[in-house]
This record gives structure tokens, C-alpha cells and sequence, in this order.
């Protein structure tokens, strides 16, 4: 099925005009002139941040890392529980599994799958896990095939290559897919369904796939793009594809074609026909066995009811397709509550909440009429989430994880059993790597400028003397509906809060900061349509808020305030930079979108046209421009010092803003420090030893700047 253009994808308004840019040059990513530049950046940096105190953060970081007494997350396959490991002898990790019995000893014996480090040293390529497809197997038979995914150089570029989990290798001769940003589904051991890079227009504007196709064993690449797709959708639209679900007694293919980030419709295949699921293109849409499970973001009139956004909605999916329309309301959150993930046991259905951005988990029981009950599992200002272990295991089928965490909580992981019989029994639990005992965590609530409260979390010593000279770094998101919760970072406790400086006179640990602004998702789908588009001020002017309000309870004065974020976080930084520099001591602004007149030319901007924005649409960029922070920045102001890092191999967000915005600053003679990693991707670190230098760099570059280091 090929979907139709859309009507504005070949015609449309005029292109606003664009701004003067003399730092187009840095957009030629791996080109000689900027590797130079970035090379003599770096070394910039590291001479003005590395020193013997430096040096030993960063280790002691490190080893927070690559701990082995961390805990080992599994996930169940069969009768196998798999891992992915890193640690300082494996920086590149180890694939390995282990049995129920073996993990619960304490001291689980592995059987190794696939090592990255000896794989990427005897092919030559500098090879990093993107993680691992299995094939459900026939009843009664273990998994053993897999599609293994490898980035060679932490992008979202892989290559997909079949392995053997018996053999613990490569298959001779299987399937494998070059490097692209590609999606599969195995359909059968010799079938997979494929959407990769296959040449012009197989790919969307936003660099993802545009079209599935079936690929069978034996077949080339240049075969299968000789090929009809099985399903299309529009060069504009983000991406398409199709999923094959392999449930028993349900097995079916699910089309999908995704317009934005928040706008998609779902198709099931019947014979050689795709029917819509013919609900709004904003919502969410999940199917399960004979259910189909619906979440509005915005509110819906359907069959005479109105169904509140960020509810969860249920009908038999044989019913929806006959035509019904008498959907029920599982859920409906309160003014405090959002529905954050669901997830299914053999017979029940578990609900992850957030109320006041603290965590709370529900059970329903479809067979009861979706009877509810609470999982009485989650202290306050802390986060805790369930999830099915293996919800076709005939003997566990009920059984769950429970992952809870805080700030001052290193993560326990539990297991237990629905309906519950009693506490879920603790299964591991990580290491402390500070202090905790000696800090405390507060929730409080600024009031932003259009009076909506915004919730922030607190994390300081027991004894912080509200005198405002306390090094505080406030951090946030703000976009994409995504939640920030409290968890536990030995890392933070031990570059941060453990930290000593005397600032005005006083010895003071630091303070740490997270602010739950609108733009995310804590209090469901409007929190994050608040912040949208034209109003992303608002996201702005609440992160703010909470600046003025830690000055105003006496936590710390602007000149001993910090703020971090990346990506849609670097954008929020870089806004606090341009925008309310007065309110900041110094800003750490990492993979950061900052031109936002060309955003949507580079790397993959255009899928976040919906929560941007269009720049080349004269009366959108008129809103946009005004929070663009590379065109926001003006000679003579006074601005606080800003270090930039960021990723030559970002696919995602790329490095070409980061450097045109470190360029221009210093062409203003603005105090800027630049650091680009060569390799890791988005998350600007392919293992420990990279994650490390980055984080302490951040955090070294923040506290010598707000405690007089610099």
C-alpha cells in the first residue's frame, strides 16, 4: 500500500527568508577545515579543565560506571535471562545470559553470546551494540535466532546481522543489512519485513524509512529495493513501515505510518488489503491479544461519550473493526495524574502513574471489568515502574518486575506475582557510591509567569543554610512528553553533592536541581501541548521560575546557579542563555539544538517539525525565531560562560549547531568553551570511559565557574 502525498507536500506557502549565516562551513560534518577547528577546540578545553583534580573526578566517576556490583538488568527470553554489560576490562560490552537460578544466587554464571571489544578488534571496525531482534520460536522450542544491531559509531545508523544463540555466532550466509537507519520485523525464520535505505525515496525527509518490503533468506539488497513495497508513506511524513506480531492464536501484520512525533494511524492487514484503525490521527494505539487499548492526547467524542485526554481506553479488537465504538475508560487521571507506560501480565494489565510527579502503579483485571486496585509499591519522591517478566511463560506468566529508584535510592530490583501474595521479593539491589544519609530531597512549586505552579525536586545536605551561596545545578527537559523522575546517580552524588568548595566564606557541598517544566509529559498530554509551537515560551518562562524561586528561598543567587540540558534540553539551556542570562552563574549545554532556522536541514530536525515548528513557513518562523538562541545572541550583552559539547557521529541532532553557536559566541568575544567526542552518537559516549570524561567535564566546567574556580 502506497499512501497519497499530502496536499502541501509538493505546493505550499512561501519560504521565510534566511538569516545571514557565516558559519555555514562548520555544516560540513567530517570535512578537513571543521575537524580542524573542532581538534583545536578540544584541545582548547582540556587544557583550560584538566588538572590532577580533574583527573581524579573523572576517575572516581569511572568507577561508578564500571562497577560490577551494579545491578544486571535482564530481560527474559525463554528460559534465558540476557544482559548487555559494560564495565572498564569490556568497554565496548559483553551480550551474555544466565538462568533464574544462576541470577537470584548473587553471583550469576554467564554464558557469553557475543563480545563487541573482540568482535570490533578482528573485523577493524569500531563496533558498538544498538541491541539484539529475537525470533519467537514454535511452541515448546528455545529462541535462536536473532538480528543483532551494531553502530560503528554509537549513531542511530546500524547494521543488522542474523545471529546463532546456540551457536553464539553469526549466521554463515543470513540476513544482513548495511548501515542505515533501518526497521525490521521477523515475519518467520526465513522472512523479514525491512525498511532501510534502498536509494531515492526510500528514505523521508526526516532520514527514516519510508517503506517496508519483505526480504526473503537468500536475498540481496539489490533485490529486495527491486521490489514493491509492502507498504509506503509520503517523503513529509516521518517514517512508515509494518510489524509483524508473532502471538500465539493472534499472529497478524500492523502497518504504521507515522506523520509527526505525535501523529500516526495504525493499519492491519487483511488479505492483500491494509484496513485503518480509524481513530484520530493523535492517538495512541496499542494492541494486545483480542484488545485494543486507545490514549486520547487530546479529548475525543465518540458514540456519545467524551473520553479525557491521557485517559487509557479498551475494546475487543473484533468489536472496533465490526464497527463498535463503545470503548470504556480503563483510567482517567486526576488533575495531578498521567498514565506514563502499560504493560501486560498473562491476565492483567499494569498501569505506571505519576501523581505530583511522584510514581504509582495500578492493576487491572479485565476479566473483573477492569476492576482496579493499587500495587502498594512506591514511597513518595521516588520513581517505581512495573512490567511483565513473560507474560506467555505457562508458569510465570503473572510475574512482574519492579524497578524502583530516588535520588538518595540506589535501584532495587524485585520480582513478584499478580494477583499479589504479598511484597514482590527483592532480586537485586545497586551498590551506594556516596553519602546518601547525609542529603535530603524537597519537592516545591514556583509559580510560573502565567501563574501555573511548576514542581521541582531538591536535592541539597540536611544542613543547607539558606544564605543563597550554595553551588546549585538546576537541570531539566521540558518537550516530547517525556517525564523527569527522580533516580539515582552515583555519579551526580559523587561530581555534585559530595563536592566541597568554600563559596562567600562558607565550606558548601552542592545542590542538585530538577525541574518537571511544561513541555514534558508529568502531568500527561496538555502539560506537553502547553508548551508547543508557538507557545514553547512557556516551557522557558517555568525553568526560569524555578531559578528565581530557589534565589527566592535562599538555595542560591544567580551567581552560584547553574543549568544543564541536552538535546531538547541543550535548546532549553541555550534559551536560558539568551533569554535570562541574568538568572545564571554559568550553563553546560550539551547535543544541543540552537539554530532553529535550519534545524529541519540537518541530521534528522525535520521530525520535530510538530514540536517546533516549520522555519521555512514565514508566519512559524516568526514565533520560532524567537527561540532560537543562534540568532538570539547579541554583541555587548553580559552572558554567563557556556560550555558546549557535543558528537561529530550525532545522527540524531548532529554537531553542526553546537559549533556554529561556539563560533559565533567567540566572534562576539562571548566566554564559550567547545568539546566535541569523535564517536557515541546522540548520547556523546560509545562506553564508560567516554561517558565519564563527558560528565565530569560538564559538571568540572559548572562548579569551578560558580564557586570562583575560573
Amino acid at each position: 500500500m502506497t499512501l497519497p502525498l499530502s496536499p502541501d507536500a509538493t505546493t505550499g506557502p512561501a519560504v521565510a527568508e534566511q538569516p545571514f549565516d557565516e558559519n555555514l562551513w562548520l555544516e560540513d560534518i567530517h570535512g578537513s577545515d571543521a575537524m580542524a577547528w573542532v581538534r583545536e577546540h578540544n584541545a582548547r578545553t582540556d587544557a583550560a579543565l584538566v588538572n590532577p583534580a580533574y583527573t581524579a573526578l573523572e576517575a572516581a566517576v569511572l568507577e561508578v560506571l564500571d562497577s560490577k556490583d551494579r545491578i544486571a538488568m535482564v530481560s527474559k527470553h525463554g528460559d534465558w535471562y540476557y544482559n548487555f554489560w559494560r564495565d572498564e576490562a569490556n568497554p565496548r560490552g559483553l551480550w551474555r545470559r544466565t538462568d533464574w537460578d544462576s541470577y537470584v544466587s548473587g553471583s550469576p554464571a554467564w554464558q557469553l553470546i557475543l563480545d563487541v571489544d573482540a568482535l570490533a578488534a578482528a573485523e577493524g571496525t569500531e563496533w558498538l551494540w544498538a541491541g539484539a531482534s529475537l525470533l519467537r520460536p514454535p511452541a515448546g522450542e528455545e529462541y535462536r535466532l536473532a538480528m543483532v544491531a551494531l553502530s560503528p559509531d554509537g549513531g542511530d545508523a546500524v547494521t543488522y546481522r542474523e545471529f546463532d544463540l546456540a551457536a553464539r555466532a553469526f549466521v554463515p550466509g543470513g540476513f544482513e543489512l548495511p548501515t542505515a537507519k533501518t526497521r525490521l520485523s521477523w515475519v518467520d525464520a526465513d522472512t523479514l519485513y525491512v525498511g532501510t535505505d534502498t536509494g531515492t525515496g526510500s528514505m523521508t525527509a526526516s532520514s527514516y524509512p519510508a517503506a517496508s518490503r519483505v526480504l526473503h533468506r537468500g536475498e540481496s539488497l539489490a533485490e529486495l529495493a527491486a521490489k514493491q513495497p509492502l507498504f509506503s508513506v509520503p517523503p513529509d511524513h516521518l517514517s512508515g513501515g509494518v510489524s509483524h506480531d508473532s502471538t500465539p492464536g493472534f499472529e497478524r501484520d500492523v502497518a504504521y505510518d507515522v506523520l509527526d512525533f505525535f501523529r500516526s494511524r495504525s493499519y492491519l492487514r487483511t488479505g492483500d488489503d491494509w484496513v485503518h484503525l480509524d481513530v484520530p490521527d493523535d492517538m495512541n494505539v496499542s494492541l494486545h491479544k483480542e484488545w485494543l487499548l486507545l490514549r486520547p492526547r487530546t479529548d475525543w467524542a465518540v458514540a456519545g461519550s467524551v473520553h479525557a485526554a491521557g485517559a487509557l481506553l479498551a475494546i475487543e479488537l473484533d468489536a472496533f473493526l465490526a464497527g463498535g465504538r463503545d470503548v470504556r475508560t480503563v483510567f482517567a487521571p486526576t488533575p495531578a495524574q498521567s498514565l506514563q507506560s502499560w504493560s501486560w501480565t498473562r491476565d492483567y494489565l499494569l498501569l505506571n502513574l505519576l501523581e505530583d510527579v511522584s510514581s504509582k502503579i495500578l492493576v487491572l483485571d479485565p476479566a473483573r471489568e477492569w476492576a482496579a486496585s493499587g500495587l502498594d509499591a512506591c514511597p513518595p519522591l521516588h520513581s517505581v515502574d512495573a512490567y511483565a517478566v513473560d507474560d506467555e511463560d505457562p508458569a510465570a506468566g503473572n510475574d512482574y518486575w519492579l524497578v524502583a529508584t530516588g535520588f538518595l535510592t540506589p535501584s532495587t530490583v524485585y520480582r513478584g506475582q499478580l494477583p499479589t501474595g504479598g511484597p514482590a521479593a527483592v532480586v537485586r539491589q545497586a551498590p551506594s557510591f556516596f553519602n546518601e544519609a547525609g542529603y535530603a530531597v524537597e519537592q516545591h512549586f514556583a509559580v510560573s509567569r502565567d501563574g501555573t505552579r511548576i514542581p521541582y525536586f531538591q536535592v541539597g545536605p540536611k544542613d543547607l543554610v539558606l544564605d543563597g551561596g550554595n553551588p546549585t545545578l538546576l537541570g531539566g527537559y521540558g518537550g516530547f512528553e517525556v517525564s523527569r523522575t527522580p533516580s539515582y546517580s552515583g555519579a551526580v552524588g559523587r561530581s555534585w553533592l559530595e563536592r566541597r568548595a568554600v563559596v562567600d566564606g562558607v565550606e558548601r557541598g552542592g545542590v542538585y536541581v530538577v525541574a518537571n517544566i511544561r513541555g514534558g509529559g508529568e502531568y500527561g498530554p496538555g502539560w506537553h501541548t502547553a508548551a508547543l509551537q508557538e507557545n514553547r515560551h512557556r516551557a522557558y518562562e517555568d525553568f526560569a521560575a524555578v531559578a528565581r524561586d530557589l534565589a527566592a528561598r535562599g538555595v542560591a543567587r544567580p551567581k552560584h546557579l547553574g543549568c544543564a540540558g541536552g538535546s531538547n534540553g541543550g535548546l532549553l539551556v541555550g534559551n536560558m542563555l539568551t533569554h535570562y542570562p541574568e538568572l545564571f552563574g554559568a550553563i553546560s549545554c550539551g547535543v544541543p539544538l540552537l539554530d532553529m532556522r535550519r534545524y529541519t536541514k540537518l541530521s534528522a530536525g525535520a521530525s520535530w517539525i510538530a514540536e517546533y515548528g516549520d522555519p521555512d513557513v514565514p508566519a512559524q518562523w516568526e514565533f520560532i525565531k524567537t527561540f532560537s538562541p543562534y540568532h538570539l545572541l547579541q554583541a555587548g550583552l553580559a552572558y554567563p560562560p557556556l560550555f558546549i559539547w557535543t558528537a561529530t557521529s550525532d545522527d540524531r541532532v548532529g554537531p553542526v549547531q553546537a559549533r556554529k553557536m561556539a563560533a559565533r559566541m567567540e566572534s562576539l568575544g562571548l566566554p564559550v568553551w567547545f568539546h566535541e567526542a569523535l564517536e557515541g552518537g546522540h548520547a556523546g559516549a560509545g562506553n564508560n570511559a567516554q561517558a565519564a570524561r563527558l560528565h565530569t567535564a560538564s559538571h568540572e566546567f559548572l562548579w569551578r565557574a560558580l564557586t570562583g574556580g575560573f
